[in-house]
């Protein structure tokens, strides 16, 4: 084992016990969470299933490192300081968070004066969290909740969609080339994506304003980096204009008119030649173990487009704007589903 597997392998234990201690003293301020499965329904896996799961996600995500698919990220180790800052401020709202869960309580936001310009599906609460996705307190603690939640585990989910991204790029340093990722959130994908291919132009659009002044900042080292503020379903840019278009963990958040609508925006701006992917939530069946967990993540996270997204065909939203699906690859309690536009004069084009 290499020094720098050794010091992958040491900093990912360390980040999965700290992150999932924090999901564990969280639990237990919060109490008991409702367990709304199905008639006849199976049980969920155990902890120990889900930590298995991890593990193997961590061994890809090194595997593809020393591949060569993807650097080894820069800020594996964080400043000690930053990290309890975060922490404080998550223990901080949990209250608030186990407050709305008990009270059903996700909709507060809908009424607020500031957010009637915005979609309705937009002006609420997912996952309970403070603020919704429209205060700046709420992005400044999203990227710690999400790895709270995923027990260390969302960055790696995360740089999964970098694999199909090498894999098209073919060792070419992406220069002249443009990248739209759609719901960035706070960037956090993106800055992998240039960490990687820093001459790509890259263009992070989300509805959320704190969010994207999240991701103007995470983004400042790259000065090919923008930052849009638009909706999924109404994308700015003209037709066969990217030549890669991404999304990580937004179709799980959209009702399906939506995100039907979505789809065929971004399929319209992909260019002939172009690849798509998305990075989202397992689907009813990618594991039949873990359906029990997708049966009670919307209740226990307020997810209220969730139930519908894990029986969609995300394929044939996709295939029917003239793109072709390649194999989709599970990654923990993520998947990668990629398509490629055909090039004018091939097949199916």
């Amino acid at each position: 084992m290499g020094v720098q597997q050794v010091f992958y392998s040491v900093t990912q234990a360390a980040r999965v016990g700290w992150y999932l201690g924090q999901y564990l003293v969280a639990g237990r301020l919060s109490g008991p969470e409702p367990l709304p499965l199905p008639a006849g329904s199976a049980p969920p896996p155990d902890r120990g299933a889900i930590l298995a799961d991890l593990r193997t996600l961590l061994r890809r995500d090194w595997s593809n490192i020393a591949a060569g698919l993807y650097r080894l990220p820069p800020d594996l180790v964080r400043d000690p300081r930053r990290l309890l800052h975060d922490a404080a401020r998550f223990f901080r709202d949990v209250p608030a968070v186990a407050r709305r869960r008990r009270q059903g309580g996700g909709q507060e936001m809908s009424g607020d004066p500031g957010s009637r310009a915005l979609p309705r599906y937009y002006r609420q609460n997912f996952h309970y969290q403070t603020g919704g996705y429209l205060s700046a307190e709420s992005a400044r603690l999203y990227d710690h909740q999400v790895e709270v939640l995923f027990a260390g585990g969302a960055d790696a989910m995360r740089r999964q969609a970098l694999v199909p991204i090498a894999r098209h790029l073919a060792g070419r340093s992406g220069q002249g080339l443009r990248l739209l990722d759609v719901g960035s959130g706070t960037g956090r994908f993106l800055t992998f994506v240039l960490d990687n291919w820093p001459r790509m132009h890259c263009t992070a659009l989300d509805l959320s304003i704190p969010y994207l002044a999240r991701a103007r900042a995470a983004l400042a080292p790259w000065s090919r980096a923008a930052a849009v503020l638009a909706p999924a379903e109404r994308l700015p840019f003209a037709d066969a204009s990217q030549d890669i278009v991404t999304s990580v963990f937004l179709f799980h958040e959209l009702p399906a008119a939506v995100r039907a609508r979505a789809a065929a925006e971004m399929a319209r701006v992909l260019k002939p030649g172009g690849l798509l992917v998305l990075l989202d939530s397992l689907q009813l069946g990618d594991r039949p173990d873990f359906d029990p967990l997708l049966h009670l993540f919307p209740v226990a996270f307020h997810e209220p487009y969730y139930a519908d997204y894990v029986q969609a065909d995300i394929a044939a939203l996709f295939s029917g704007h003239g793109l072709r699906p390649q194999a989709p690859e599970r990654a923990f309690l993520a998947k990668v589903m990629a398509f490629d536009r055909p090039a004018v004069g091939t097949d199916g084009a």
